[in-house]
Formats: structure tokens, C-alpha cells, sequence
């Protein structure tokens, strides 16, 4: 009974360590609101970068609004390398980042301490 007990434990722990590596995870996506020659976009900032990825139009200015609602202090920072951006994100509070997207492409973001990332597509 106990070595049934410990191959069911065995194969279920073998099957959710083959899915979080190998499955194929939904990303968050969503597309910057445009009003006139600026656009914009809430991020979410709790347990991760809600939605993961942003989509933003080439050429037009970009507000990005972070709320952090986890107090981690991995998330309390956030840096756009590829826009010079490293700031720190304050607790509950609506903290807009403005940023030019000036080429189309993919641009990574993530926490200060790199382990939470998200993205930008300039389109």
C-alpha cells in the first residue's frame, strides 16, 4: 500500500515538474488605450506583471501606470534596460512610467532582481 502511495506521488510529481517546464503557459497580452498623439496602459504589479505583455504603436509617446499590490521585495523595483528605465515601484499607488517606443520590435522588462519578467511589442 505504501509503495502504491509513493509511485502515485512519485508520477504526479514527475508530471507537474514536465508541465511547468516543458507546458505551454497562457501569457497576459494587451494593447496600450491611444488618445490623440499619446497612449497608455495599467499594469498590475501582483506576483507578477499583469498583463505580461504590452503592445504599444511605434512612434507614439507610452504611459505605462504600475500598481504593486505585493509587497515582495522582489517586484518593488521595475527596469526597462532597453529604455534606460530602473524605478522604484511604490505600494498601492498608481506610478506611471513614460517611455518612447521609437523602433518596432520586442523589449524585455522585468523586476530588479530579474526574476519576474514581462515585455513590450512595438508595433
Amino acid at each position: 500500500m505504501t509503495n502504491s502511495i509513493v509511485f502515485i506521488l512519485g508520477v504526479a510529481m514527475i508530471g507537474f515538474i514536465a508541465w511547468w517546464f516543458f507546458g505551454k503557459h497562457e501569457v497576459s497580452q494587451q494593447e496600450a488605450v491611444v488618445r490623440g498623439d499619446h497612449q497608455e496602459i495599467q499594469v498590475s504589479v501582483d506576483g507578477g506583471y499583469i498583463p505580461q505583455t504590452i503592445v504599444l504603436k511605434k512612434g507614439i509617446p507610452a504611459t505605462l501606470i504600475f500598481n504593486r499590490k505585493d509587497p515582495s521585495s522582489c517586484l518593488d523595483q521595475v527596469v526597462f534596460s532597453d529604455f534606460g528605465v530602473h524605478e522604484d515601484l511604490p505600494m498601492k499607488k498608481d506610478f506611471p512610467i513614460t517611455i518612447m517606443p521609437k523602433e518596432a520590435g520586442e523589449f524585455d522588462f522585468a523586476c530588479g532582481m530579474n526574476m519576474i519578467h514581462g515585455k513590450v511589442i512595438v508595433k
